[in-house]
């Protein structure tokens, strides 16, 4: 029989490893630690011959998926069951070589399901931990289906809008980041926009929620969490803010109006006779892009703001270089720009009509190189 016995494996919650390192946004409370966000992952080095993690989740609706990677390669993709269960990470490994160790969460938070959430208590091993160096720099991602990677995973004739669906690791955010060679974070939602979601509703934007945490998600128990708390900028401070918002927004234009049910009152992005948009609502979403661009920067003082936007049209991109050219002009804040992403075509399409590993591959390569030269010039 390979591998160890239980018995000489020892437990470690994880607020006693002192090398464990965390990706993304949390509330700093590691027993448990609670992962809220796309690509959020713990990261360690450990020489053992086999380890295992302490995991619990739960869903009313979408289940948690979670990859594993070791030495950087994607070993192993899984649902979660809800409940709390011990989850193999390896065994039956020389016990000699350390392996570094990423578990990263594939499903972004889930706004619409007040029963979802992931947690990790503790490791079990048979070996030691090293530290875990921090990468050269910093990016934070903020976005929407196609940062939550939405349709990467899955044949393109899929249309049923599961969990299964989405991935963190196989995403134009992780492979940006590892191409240039940072730490990186996302902020993501799919449906939602700098002014309102898709379907018109006002209440699904991001700057909103930008500030907390993860305060897109819902319930007793989430806040409960922490999901609402203020987000602690200064522990983490970006090199490059990339922002890849306004498909939603587009959407909006060409969808029915939304009803508040509370107040009755209606909202609308519309569309002139010709198909072209009405000039008060295009207005209304280029002041959104100009003011989440002042609060990005109030958060994130010394970073590099890069608008991004393409991979599924181009229609918004003359209202977002107008908002993004406003906002310089009257901060005189230099350090912004906008940058144009690859369309998605009939070969790089994904599941959901949404980008597929080709375009994320692409949009990677692109972006990767244009950010590799705001580093070199900051």
């Amino acid at each position: 029989m390979s591998g160890v016995s239980p018995r000489q494996l020892q437990v470690q919650p994880l607020a006693e490893i002192g090398q464990l390192k965390i990706h993304g946004r949390t509330t700093g409370e590691l027993a448990p630690l609670t992962l809220f966000w796309t690509g959020s992952a713990i990261e360690l080095n450990v020489r053992a011959s086999e380890l295992w993690i302490e995991a619990e989740s739960g869903y009313d609706h979408h289940e948690s998926w979670i990859s594993i990677l070791i030495n950087n390669v994607p070993v192993s993709r899984q649902m979660l069951n809800a409940g709390r269960h011990w989850i193999c990470v390896f065994r039956g490994m020389n016990p000699e070589r350390v392996k570094n160790i990423r578990l990263v969460k594939e499903v972004q938070a889930m706004s619409g399901d007040p029963g979802c959430y992931l947690q990790f208590h503790a490791v079990r091993t048979d070996g030691g931990f090293l530290p875990v160096e921090d990468k050269p720099y910093r990016i934070e991602f903020v976005g929407d289906s196609i940062t939550s990677g939405e349709g990467v995973i899955g044949a393109k004739a899929e249309e049923d809008w599961i969990p299964a669906w989405f991935s963190g690791v196989h995403n134009y955010t992780a492979m940006t980041a590892e191409a240039v060679q940072a730490d990186y974070r996302v902020v993501s939602q799919s449906g939602w926009g700098v002014l309102s979601s898709w379907d018109n509703n006002p209440q699904g934007n991001i700057p909103d929620i930008y500030e907390q945490v993860c305060g897109l998600l819902t319930g007793h128990h989430n806040e409960a969490l922490g999901a609402h708390q203020k987000n602690d900028f200064g522990s983490w401070q970006p090199d490059v803010v990339v922002v890849n918002l306004g498909t939603n927004d587009d959407g909006a234009f060409h969808s029915p109006e939304w009803q508040d049910e509370t107040t009755g009152q209606r909202y609308k992005q519309r569309l002139k006779e010709d198909g072209s948009y009405h000039e008060e609502d295009l207005a209304a979403f280029e002041s959104a892009v100009t003011k989440f661009v002042g609060k990005l920067r109030t958060c994130n003082p010394d970073a590099h703001i890069v608008w991004v936007y393409g991979m599924l049209g181009l229609s918004l991109m003359p209202a977002i270089y107008r908002a993004v050219d406003t906002y310089i002009k009257s901060t005189g804040d230099r350090n912004v720009s906008v940058f144009q992403l690859p369309n998605t075509t009939s070969e790089t399409i994904g599941a959901r009509t949404h980008p597929g590993l080709l375009a994320h591959q692409q949009t990677a390569q692109e972006l990767s190189g244009y950010i590799r030269g705001l580093l070199s010039g900051s």
